[in-house]
Protein backbone atom coordinates (compact mmCIF):
# COMPACT_ATOMS: atom_id res chain seq x y z
CA UNK A 1 0.00 0.00 0.00
CA UNK A 2 1.45 3.40 -0.81
CA UNK A 3 1.34 5.97 2.13
CA UNK A 4 0.59 9.54 1.44
CA UNK A 5 4.42 10.40 2.15
CA UNK A 6 5.01 7.98 -0.87
CA UNK A 7 2.76 9.79 -3.04
CA UNK A 8 5.52 12.89 -3.83
CA UNK A 9 8.98 12.07 -5.29
CA UNK A 10 10.46 14.91 -2.88
CA UNK A 11 8.73 15.54 0.08
CA UNK A 12 9.12 19.26 -0.03
CA UNK A 13 6.64 19.77 -2.56
CA UNK A 14 3.79 18.35 -0.42
CA UNK A 15 3.20 22.32 1.01
CA UNK A 16 3.42 24.05 -2.04
CA UNK A 17 0.62 21.41 -3.61
CA UNK A 18 -1.23 21.47 -0.62
CA UNK A 19 -1.60 25.51 -0.80
CA UNK A 20 -2.56 24.80 -4.84
CA UNK A 21 -5.21 22.65 -3.81
CA UNK A 22 -6.75 24.84 -1.32
CA UNK A 23 -6.71 27.52 -3.93
CA UNK A 24 -8.55 25.28 -6.35
CA UNK A 25 -11.11 24.26 -4.08
CA UNK A 26 -11.65 27.86 -2.90
CA UNK A 27 -11.85 28.88 -6.50
CA UNK A 28 -14.66 25.95 -7.26
CA UNK A 29 -16.65 27.09 -3.66
CA UNK A 30 -16.77 31.25 -5.13
CA UNK A 31 -17.89 29.37 -8.67
CA UNK A 32 -20.22 27.53 -7.13
CA UNK A 33 -21.85 29.16 -4.52
CA UNK A 34 -21.12 32.97 -4.64
CA UNK A 35 -23.77 35.16 -5.68
CA UNK A 36 -22.28 38.52 -4.70
CA UNK A 37 -20.25 40.39 -7.25
CA UNK A 38 -18.12 41.43 -5.08
CA UNK A 39 -17.59 38.54 -3.42
CA UNK A 40 -16.58 36.66 -6.90
CA UNK A 41 -14.42 39.96 -8.22
CA UNK A 42 -12.87 40.68 -5.33
CA UNK A 43 -11.72 36.82 -4.84
CA UNK A 44 -10.62 36.93 -8.26
CA UNK A 45 -8.21 40.30 -7.51
CA UNK A 46 -7.07 38.45 -4.73
CA UNK A 47 -6.12 35.36 -6.52
CA UNK A 48 -4.27 36.76 -8.96
CA UNK A 49 -0.81 37.27 -7.09
CA UNK A 50 -0.94 33.59 -5.60
CA UNK A 51 -1.99 32.49 -8.59
CA UNK A 52 1.43 34.46 -10.88
CA UNK A 53 3.70 32.24 -8.37
CA UNK A 54 1.67 29.53 -9.23
CA UNK A 55 2.95 29.76 -12.87
CA UNK A 56 6.68 29.25 -11.43
CA UNK A 57 5.24 25.88 -9.84
CA UNK A 58 3.50 24.16 -12.48
CA UNK A 59 7.43 24.96 -14.28
CA UNK A 60 8.79 23.20 -11.59
CA UNK A 61 6.15 20.42 -12.13
CA UNK A 62 6.69 20.02 -15.90
CA UNK A 63 10.77 19.51 -15.16
CA UNK A 64 10.32 17.22 -12.44
CA UNK A 65 7.36 15.06 -12.07
CA UNK A 66 5.66 16.32 -8.70
CA UNK A 67 3.82 12.44 -7.40
CA UNK A 68 5.42 9.22 -8.50
CA UNK A 69 1.76 7.97 -9.87
CA UNK A 70 0.83 9.68 -13.61
CA UNK A 71 -2.69 10.06 -12.76
CA UNK A 72 -2.26 12.31 -9.70
CA UNK A 73 0.58 14.09 -12.14
CA UNK A 74 -2.22 14.65 -14.64
CA UNK A 75 -4.80 16.18 -12.13
CA UNK A 76 -2.54 18.26 -10.84
CA UNK A 77 -1.71 19.28 -14.49
CA UNK A 78 -5.46 20.08 -14.42
CA UNK A 79 -5.13 22.60 -11.88
CA UNK A 80 -2.42 24.00 -13.12
CA UNK A 81 -3.85 24.92 -16.00
CA UNK A 82 -6.64 26.53 -14.75
CA UNK A 83 -4.75 28.40 -12.85
CA UNK A 84 -1.79 29.51 -15.50
CA UNK A 85 -2.93 28.87 -18.83
CA UNK A 86 -0.03 26.44 -19.26
CA UNK A 87 -1.38 23.03 -19.87
CA UNK A 88 -0.16 19.26 -19.82
CA UNK A 89 3.35 19.12 -21.23
CA UNK A 90 3.06 22.58 -22.94
CA UNK A 91 6.03 23.75 -20.33
CA UNK A 92 7.66 20.23 -21.49
CA UNK A 93 8.32 21.18 -25.09
CA UNK A 94 7.76 24.79 -25.23
CA UNK A 95 10.39 24.93 -22.48
CA UNK A 96 12.20 22.01 -21.42
CA UNK A 97 12.62 20.08 -24.73
CA UNK A 98 13.04 23.79 -26.67
CA UNK A 99 14.23 26.76 -24.78
CA UNK A 100 16.58 24.96 -22.20
CA UNK A 101 18.40 22.90 -25.37
CA UNK A 102 18.09 26.32 -27.26
CA UNK A 103 18.53 29.20 -25.13
CA UNK A 104 21.84 30.13 -26.22
CA UNK A 105 21.24 30.46 -29.87
CA UNK A 106 18.56 33.45 -30.27
CA UNK A 107 17.96 31.70 -33.94
CA UNK A 108 16.28 28.96 -31.95
CA UNK A 109 15.09 29.92 -28.86
CA UNK A 110 11.81 28.87 -28.35
CA UNK A 111 11.73 32.48 -25.75
CA UNK A 112 14.23 34.61 -28.02
CA UNK A 113 14.43 37.59 -26.76
CA UNK A 114 15.31 38.61 -30.00
CA UNK A 115 13.38 39.47 -32.91
CA UNK A 116 13.70 37.89 -36.53
CA UNK A 117 16.01 40.92 -37.42
CA UNK A 118 18.47 39.67 -34.17
CA UNK A 119 16.94 43.08 -32.37
CA UNK A 120 16.49 42.80 -28.54
CA UNK A 121 12.83 43.32 -28.11
CA UNK A 122 10.88 45.30 -25.07
CA UNK A 123 9.17 43.50 -22.65
CA UNK A 124 5.91 44.05 -23.74
CA UNK A 125 6.51 43.05 -27.47
CA UNK A 126 7.82 40.25 -25.72
CA UNK A 127 5.49 39.03 -23.41
CA UNK A 128 2.85 39.58 -26.57
CA UNK A 129 4.82 37.37 -29.00
CA UNK A 130 5.78 34.67 -26.55
CA UNK A 131 2.33 34.12 -25.09
CA UNK A 132 0.77 34.70 -28.68
CA UNK A 133 2.96 31.74 -29.82
CA UNK A 134 3.56 29.58 -27.42
CA UNK A 135 0.97 26.91 -28.23
CA UNK A 136 2.12 27.19 -31.82
CA UNK A 137 5.99 26.71 -30.53
CA UNK A 138 5.25 23.93 -28.24
CA UNK A 139 3.07 22.14 -30.96
CA UNK A 140 6.00 22.45 -33.52
CA UNK A 141 8.37 20.86 -30.89
CA UNK A 142 6.20 18.08 -30.28
CA UNK A 143 6.31 16.74 -33.94
CA UNK A 144 9.75 15.00 -32.95
CA UNK A 145 8.38 14.11 -29.34
CA UNK A 146 5.34 12.13 -30.54
CA UNK A 147 4.84 10.91 -26.55
CA UNK A 148 4.37 14.38 -25.33
CA UNK A 149 2.45 15.68 -27.96
CA UNK A 150 -0.03 13.20 -27.32
CA UNK A 151 -0.57 14.51 -23.89
CA UNK A 152 -0.01 18.11 -24.72
CA UNK A 153 -2.96 17.32 -27.49
CA UNK A 154 -5.32 15.05 -25.63
CA UNK A 155 -4.95 16.54 -22.03
CA UNK A 156 -5.27 20.20 -23.92
CA UNK A 157 -9.21 19.19 -25.25
CA UNK A 158 -9.67 18.03 -21.52
CA UNK A 159 -8.95 21.03 -20.15
CA UNK A 160 -10.73 23.06 -22.87
CA UNK A 161 -13.87 21.01 -22.33
CA UNK A 162 -13.70 21.84 -18.41
CA UNK A 163 -13.53 25.45 -19.27
CA UNK A 164 -16.21 25.06 -21.80
CA UNK A 165 -18.48 23.15 -18.91
CA UNK A 166 -17.82 26.14 -16.19
CA UNK A 167 -19.03 28.52 -18.98
CA UNK A 168 -22.07 26.49 -19.48
CA UNK A 169 -22.86 26.56 -15.77
CA UNK A 170 -22.51 30.15 -15.63
CA UNK A 171 -20.13 32.05 -18.47
CA UNK A 172 -19.88 35.50 -15.75
CA UNK A 173 -18.28 33.62 -12.76
CA UNK A 174 -16.41 31.33 -14.99
CA UNK A 175 -15.18 34.48 -16.94
CA UNK A 176 -13.85 36.15 -13.87
CA UNK A 177 -12.76 33.37 -11.98
CA UNK A 178 -11.08 31.12 -14.42
CA UNK A 179 -10.85 32.28 -18.04
CA UNK A 180 -9.03 35.90 -17.19
CA UNK A 181 -6.67 34.40 -14.83
CA UNK A 182 -5.59 31.98 -17.23
CA UNK A 183 -4.92 34.13 -19.67
CA UNK A 184 -3.24 36.56 -16.99
CA UNK A 185 -1.46 33.68 -15.99
CA UNK A 186 0.12 33.20 -19.34
CA UNK A 187 0.69 36.42 -19.90
CA UNK A 188 2.48 36.94 -16.28
CA UNK A 189 4.56 33.40 -17.32
CA UNK A 190 5.78 34.96 -20.75
CA UNK A 191 6.76 38.56 -18.97
CA UNK A 192 8.71 36.98 -16.52
CA UNK A 193 10.83 34.77 -18.73
CA UNK A 194 11.92 38.10 -20.59
CA UNK A 195 14.00 38.98 -17.35
CA UNK A 196 15.45 35.94 -16.94
CA UNK A 197 17.91 35.98 -20.03
CA UNK A 198 17.24 39.35 -22.71
CA UNK A 199 20.57 41.12 -23.27
CA UNK A 200 22.71 38.07 -22.57
CA UNK A 201 24.14 37.35 -26.14
CA UNK A 202 26.76 34.68 -25.26
CA UNK A 203 27.53 31.15 -25.56
CA UNK A 204 28.20 30.39 -21.33
CA UNK A 205 25.78 28.77 -19.65
CA UNK A 206 27.23 30.35 -16.88
CA UNK A 207 26.27 34.00 -18.38
CA UNK A 208 23.52 33.23 -19.62
CA UNK A 209 20.73 33.97 -17.16
CA UNK A 210 20.13 36.64 -14.38
CA UNK A 211 20.16 35.88 -10.96
CA UNK A 212 18.14 36.47 -8.01
CA UNK A 213 18.78 35.94 -4.58
CA UNK A 214 15.93 37.73 -2.50
CA UNK A 215 14.29 35.10 -0.22
CA UNK A 216 10.92 36.23 -0.43
CA UNK A 217 10.99 35.81 -4.13
CA UNK A 218 12.77 32.23 -3.95
CA UNK A 219 10.76 30.83 -0.87
CA UNK A 220 7.38 32.28 -3.66
CA UNK A 221 8.86 30.72 -6.75
CA UNK A 222 10.29 28.16 -5.49
CA UNK A 223 14.76 29.11 -5.67
CA UNK A 224 13.53 30.41 -9.67
CA UNK A 225 16.28 32.99 -8.74
CA UNK A 226 18.68 30.32 -8.78
CA UNK A 227 18.83 30.68 -13.12
CA UNK A 228 22.06 29.96 -14.10
CA UNK A 229 22.08 26.73 -11.63
CA UNK A 230 18.77 25.80 -12.94
CA UNK A 231 20.25 25.42 -16.48
CA UNK A 232 23.29 24.11 -16.32
CA UNK A 233 21.15 20.78 -14.23
CA UNK A 234 17.47 21.76 -15.50
CA UNK A 235 16.52 18.35 -13.74
CA UNK A 236 17.82 19.14 -11.03
CA UNK A 237 14.65 19.63 -8.36
CA UNK A 238 14.01 23.21 -7.62
CA UNK A 239 14.83 22.47 -3.41
CA UNK A 240 18.13 20.95 -4.61
CA UNK A 241 18.96 24.80 -6.59
CA UNK A 242 20.54 26.77 -3.48
CA UNK A 243 23.20 23.99 -2.64
CA UNK A 244 24.26 23.55 -6.13
CA UNK A 245 24.06 27.08 -7.02
CA UNK A 246 26.84 27.43 -4.16
CA UNK A 247 29.47 25.43 -6.17
CA UNK A 248 29.03 27.52 -9.13
CA UNK A 249 28.35 30.92 -8.01
CA UNK A 250 31.89 31.85 -8.16
CA UNK A 251 31.56 31.39 -12.27
CA UNK A 252 28.78 33.82 -12.65
CA UNK A 253 29.34 37.72 -12.79
CA UNK A 254 28.64 39.72 -10.33
CA UNK A 255 26.37 41.88 -12.90
CA UNK A 256 24.31 38.74 -13.80
CA UNK A 257 22.45 38.59 -9.43
CA UNK A 258 19.83 41.38 -9.94
CA UNK A 259 16.73 42.84 -7.74
CA UNK A 260 13.72 40.73 -8.15
CA UNK A 261 10.57 42.42 -10.04
CA UNK A 262 7.47 44.15 -8.49
CA UNK A 263 6.10 43.40 -6.64
CA UNK A 264 9.08 41.28 -4.30
CA UNK A 265 11.49 44.30 -4.69
CA UNK A 266 9.00 45.70 -1.97
CA UNK A 267 9.69 43.37 0.06
CA UNK A 268 12.44 42.68 2.30
CA UNK A 269 14.73 40.30 1.12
Amino acid sequence: MVTFPQLFRYQSDRLPVALIAVLSAADLAVFAWAESWWLIIGWAVFGFAPKACICSWNHHHQHVATFRQRVLNRFLEVLYALHTGISTNAWVLHHVLGHHLNYLDQSKDESAWKNAKGVRMGALRYTLTIAGTGYWRAFKVGRNHPKYQREFLSCGVIALLLVGFLLYLNWQSALVLFVLPMVAGLLVTSWHTFYHHSGLDTDDPFQASHNIMHRWYNCLTGNLGYHTAHHVKPGLHWSKLPEFHATIAHRIPDALFVPPCIPFKWMPG
